[in-house]
Order: C-alpha cells, then structure tokens, then sequence
C-alpha cells in the first residue's frame, strides 16, 4: 500500500539513537495516536505508554492533530487496522532507539496469538458489516496512515526547519 510507504518512509528519516530525534518521533506519533485512539478505541491502547515515554524525556503532552469520527463501524475498525499494524513495526524500531531512552511505547507488542486473534476478529465484523463495510475499512486504514504521515512530516520539519 503506497500509503504505508510513505508513512514508513518519512519515520524512517528519524534517528532514534539521538534524544531529540527521538522525542520529535514520539511527539510526532503522540499527535497521530491521540487522535486516533480517540476514535478507534482499541482494546489495548497505547497513549499511557506514550505519555510516559515523553515524560521521561522532559517533553509535553502535543495536542492531537484532527480526526473526524465517521461513525461507520468499518471506518473503525480500518483505523484499528492501521493501530494494531503499527505494533509490528514498532517491536523492530524499539530495537534503534538509543540507549538510556525509555521504549515503552514502542515495546508495546502483540503478544503471542494477539495479531492473529485481531485479524478473526476484524474478518468476524467485515462478514457482519454489510454492504459498503469493506470500503469505510480501507478509508479507515488510509485515514490513520494519513494523519501519521501528516504528523511525521510536521515534526520532521520543526525539529530539523
């Protein structure tokens, strides 16, 4: 999907082993994930580990960037798609961030089965969905890569501007 891409491409360009990367690259997904968890509501969210890891680096809490809630139950669960993807990549980018700087977020993995368990669970509500669920799905999904490519992008330039 080119909008994972580009989502991987612009958090790629972040260096964890430098402090201040990294807290422009926690701050950055604060401002996505606060938005979207808002919306999405996953089972296991992750903003409490987030707000701790910027608290160890001295940094405030930003204000999530905006996410209109389209009240489709296919849009939710694209955007939990999205959320529970993240996880994957965020177990293989904990292991660059530099020593001394707090993970937690970022070692917020699935356990074992749970990615597994996720993907019946969203085929489960797609066979309930009805006509048009699959749809709101993908606009879910491409919802969340964009505000976490529009956040990246952001804090890319007013750390490095």
């Amino acid at each position: 999907m080119e909008d994972h891409r580009q989502v991987d491409s612009v958090f790629s360009a972040y260096d964890l082993h430098s402090r201040a990367d990294y807290t422009a690259f926690l701050t950055a997904q604060a401002r996505a994930l606060g938005a979207l968890e808002a919306v999405a509501r996953p089972e296991s969210p992750r903003l409490p580990l987030l707000a701790q890891d910027l608290a160890a680096l001295g940094s405030a809490w930003p204000d999530p960037l905006p996410l209109t809630d389209a009240g489709r139950g296919g849009f939710r669960w694209g955007l939990r798609y999205a959320l529970e993807g993240s996880r994957l990549g965020g177990a293989m980018l904990a292991r660059q961030v530099g020593d001394g700087l707090p993970r937690a977020y970022l070692s917020a993995t699935h356990g074992k089965g749970d990615w597994i368990a996720f993907q019946r669970a969203l085929d489960g509500a797609a066979e309930e969905g009805g006509e048009g669920w699959l749809g709101d799905a993908v606009q879910g999904a491409r919802a969340a890569f964009a505000l976490f490519l529009r956040a990246g992008s952001a804090e890319m330039a007013s750390a490095h501007g």
